[in-house]
């Protein structure tokens, strides 16, 4: 991960830290939002159809939607309930571990493969759309507990977005399940982060072609653009927290702002903005469909031109 990018990040997990203990109406607000976004979006990458209309539908009140699929619904219902598993794991201080993994996975598939929920895969595997060949069944329960004794080993040295970002790459590069690698791995990524106070990362449904890309850019041994990628998710997440949190303040410049609004600060188009957004070189976070930024980061850019 660029080290401006880990600093945006770790700079706004500072800045977050400074309103604990967060009001708890705007805790209950944030944690049943991300509920519904991340159930959404996780299983839409994977080919879920309900819409997230839909699936607030079903995890709110119980409903079932017509023309959808049984399968469908126990994708939801399962995945709050690996949502949950991650919550109360956190509350219990329970370590990341093989058994934890077995057990979120378990949540994840049951009614829905039951002969293979919480069961590493037996049988040898290919991806669809990737190059890459998961290894043989008979290495995978060694690997992961290489992966969990990496994750450690590694703690100390390295900050919790790039052991998230790593620990998320390993998991789906070992593909240790015939079913439920994605939503697990992101489910474990999110664990890492929460249990170090970070809100969860949601890997947006919109963004799915560009996820599949980087991951196989990953799975050739080239990093950087996946790295960018986990991180801008992690960012997009601190900044909504931040948001829900942080006291208004008259002419903050710490606010996000669009990108129409950030041509008042600087000689740029919003054009040549959504350039630099794009590219990295202007912090900036992609919120539905917009780019946003902040007045602070505009005058960086520029003094750092300038210099």
């Amino acid at each position: 991960m660029k080290i401006n990018l880990i600093k945006s990040l770790l700079g706004k997990k500072k800045e977050l830290d400074k309103y604990r203990p967060f009001n708890k109406a705007i805790v209950d607000k944030l944690r049943e939002q991300f509920l519904v976004e991340w159930t959404y979006n996780s299983n839409a990458i994977e080919g879920n159809t309900l819409t997230l209309q839909e699936t607030e539908l079903v995890l709110r009140n119980g409903i079932t939607i017509g023309n959808k699929s049984l399968r469908e619904h126990f994708e939801v219902i399962n995945h709050k309930a690996g949502i949950d598993f991650i919550y109360n794991t956190i509350k219990k201080k329970t370590k990341l571990s093989k058994t934890l993994i077995l057990n979120l996975h378990e949540l994840i598939l049951t009614k829905i493969d039951d002969e293979n929920a919480g069961i590493f895969r037996r049988t040898q595997v290919r991806i669809l759309g990737s190059r890459h060949i998961p290894p043989n069944p008979l290495k995978i329960n060694s690997l992961i507990e290489e992966m969990v004794s990496w994750y450690y080993e590694h703690y100390p040295q390295m900050s919790v977005p790039e052991l998230a970002a790593w620990i998320h790459f390993k998991f789906v590069h070992i593909h240790p399940f015939i079913d439920g690698n994605g939503r697990t791995a992101r489910l474990i990524m999110n664990l890492i982060l929460m249990q170090h106070g970070y809100p969860p990362a949601v890997i947006l449904h919109l963004d799915r072609k560009k996820y599949y890309r980087v991951l196989r850019e990953a799975d050739s041994d080239k990093f950087d653009s996946y790295m960018e990628f986990i991180g801008r998710s992690i960012e997009r997440s601190l900044i909504i927290y931040l948001q829900a949190v942080t006291p208004v303040k008259p002419k903050s410049k710490q606010g996000y702002i669009s990108l129409s609004e950030a041509t008042q600060y600087c000689d740029y188009s919003m054009e040549y903005l959504s350039l630099l957004a794009r590219r990295g070189k202007l912090p900036a976070v992609k919120l539905n469909r917009n780019w946003m930024t902040t007045r602070e980061a505009i005058e960086n850019y520029i003094r750092d031109l300038e210099k």
